[in-house]
């Protein structure tokens, strides 16, 4: 019988492990600044300009896709 404590732990790991996945088969999500379009509207006058963040492409690099990269580069880095 499993309780709530590993059932909870399951969950997570679960989650992280389809996550992960998500990372490896498509590294690129949509970005939350200007909600995918590549387009931001301006505060003041309201003219529409291309997303700083994502340079106008509505995509960005997700967060563990970054994290995949950078523990890939350490361990290049650290076996030469």
């Amino acid at each position: 019988m499993l309780t709530i404590a590993a059932l909870a732990s399951l969950t997570i790991l679960g989650y992280a492990a389809f996550y992960l996945i998500k990372c490896y088969t498509a590294p690129f999500g949509p970005c939350h600044r200007c909600k995918g379009t590549g387009n931001r509207r301006g505060l003041i006058l309201r003219h529409t300009h291309e997303c700083h963040r994502c340079a106008g492409t509505g995509k960005r690099v997700r967060l563990g896709r970054r994290m995949i990269e950078r523990v890939r580069d350490e361990y290049r880095a650290g076996t030469r």
